[in-house]
């Protein structure tokens, strides 16, 4: 075997030609321009090289554990079993990239024009849209190659439409599983928010063994004039999976996005966020919390644009590291040169439970307008022993005041959310992931 044949190997896993193929097999009634774009989505990635340690997208990140060889992208046969469900009752449910529930019909969602449905049917139904938002931004932060091999082998996903003036009390919930070893995933929602409509939606990512899979998501976000759109990314993959996922919003005039994403699972996961405000009023709050254990490695890149004059970004991000984990943070804020009356802010904050966790923080702006306020930085710092101490000293066990200290340090992000069963539900997540460490 060649050397050349061995490298193209080594760049798409078991991506192959032929799994590519067969994946497309599946997509026979899907419209041309679907399958045209899934066609050209895969040749890019067939040509784009793995992620190198040069690369300075991935400054920091474990180059070496990043692969593609050995997992499956098509669907395993067993779709049943148990899903947890934090946050009541999923809208739509995928599992290995398949649907396998939509109780979306049993709400008065249809009555007010909401459209929740699949990937599947809008291709065809709403295709307008899909041609107009889906991953059309272009990927920034270094995942060029991965978002191109989602989009070549995402099979389904959600497609949320919410109609002008609409307001929905009650979050809409799509839960996204893996199950089975090697399995490969592709989930996939996106979310069209019209002018002065209001809607929540929440994305839960979770595996139901302990197998190892790769996950490789992505949404789109879009919030037209006036719209006030809430999202929740909360990610339970195995502690084996290799996690991606990119997020794409664009808010438009006097719109309002907050996203919040909560970090458990997968040994490695990179999350990217960009975030554009394309006119003025346009508001975006980008939040996170990780809870590292472990070896864990939580990789974040984040990039706020702001393209228009008076607009306003907010980033939040918290870490919370024990055992030998690691968490990677690079945020950048980009002000362009008419976007004058900007106000941005840039927060990176961490919280080292053990003396072994490894942080690596780069917050950074890029201003070409002279009539701003931005600030940016970054924390790193340990549990206070006068904390630490005052708590167990009211009798509370040494492990159960370490839970303590990282949800006050948590709240700051959570109380930032309206819907107070959507703060329980995470916390829950939160402590299920404490309450598993030794």
């Amino acid at each position: 075997m060649s050397s050349s044949t061995l490298s193209a190997k080594s760049t798409i896993g078991s991506f192959t030609a032929e799994a590519f193929a067969e994946h497309l097999a599946t997509q026979k009634s899907a419209p041309a321009w679907w399958q045209e774009r899934k066609r050209a989505a895969y040749e890019k990635f067939a040509s784009l090289p793995m992620p190198a340690r040069t690369d300075e997208t991935w400054r920091f990140s474990n180059i070496s554990t990043l692969t593609l060889d050995g997992f499956t992208p098509s669907p395993v046969s067993n779709l049943k079993s148990e899903i947890p469900a934090p946050f009541g009752v999923a809208a739509l449910t995928f599992k290995n990239n398949l649907l396998i529930s939509d109780t979306s019909s049993k709400t008065d969602l249809a009555a007010k024009g909401v459209i929740v449905s699949t990937l599947a049917e809008a291709v065809t139904s709403h295709a307008d849209l899909l041609k107009a938002h889906f991953m059309a931004q272009p990927q920034k932060l270094g995942s060029a190659k991965f978002a191109a091999l989602h989009t070549a082998f995402v099979a389904d996903g959600a497609f949320i439409y919410v109609p002008k003036g609409v307001e929905l009390a009650e979050p809409i919930v799509i839960t996204h599983v893996a199950n089975g070893a090697n399995t490969a995933v592709f989930p996939h929602t996106l979310v069209v928010a019209e002018e002065n409509s209001k809607v929540t939606v929440v994305d839960f990512f979770i595996s139901t063994d302990n197998s190892t899979h790769f996950a490789c998501g992505a949404n789109d976000l879009y919030a037209a004039h006036g719209a006030q759109l809430t999202y929740v990314d909360a990610q339970s993959w195995s502690p084996t999976t290799l996690s991606l996922q990119f997020n794409s919003t664009v808010v438009r005039r006097d719109a309002r996005v907050q996203s919040l994403n909560l970090h458990l699972g997968a040994r490695q996961a990179r999350h990217e966020s960009l975030s554009q405000l394309q006119a003025p009023g346009a508001f975006s709050e980008m939040l996170a919390l990780t809870v590292a254990t472990d070896a864990q490695e939580f990789d974040q890149r984040t990039l706020q644009i702001h393209q228009a004059a008076n607009t306003k970004s907010d980033l939040l991000y918290k870490n919370a590291l024990n055992d030998t984990s690691k968490t990677n943070f690079s945020g950048l804020i980009i002000v362009d040169p008419d976007a004058q009356k900007t106000d941005a802010y840039q927060s990176n904050r961490n919280l080292m439970l053990s003396e072994d966790a490894e942080v690596n923080s780069l917050p950074g702006l890029e201003i070409q307008a002279n009539d701003v306020r931005c600030t940016h930085g970054s924390t790193t710092s340990r549990v206070d022993p006068e904390q630490l101490y005052y708590l167990q000293s009211r009798g509370i066990p040494p492990k159960t005041a370490h839970q303590l200290l990282v949800f006050g340090f948590f709240e700051e992000v959570l109380n930032r959310l309206e819907n107070e069963p959507l703060h329980i539900a995470l916390r829950g997540l939160i402590e299920q992931k404490l309450a598993r460490q030794s």
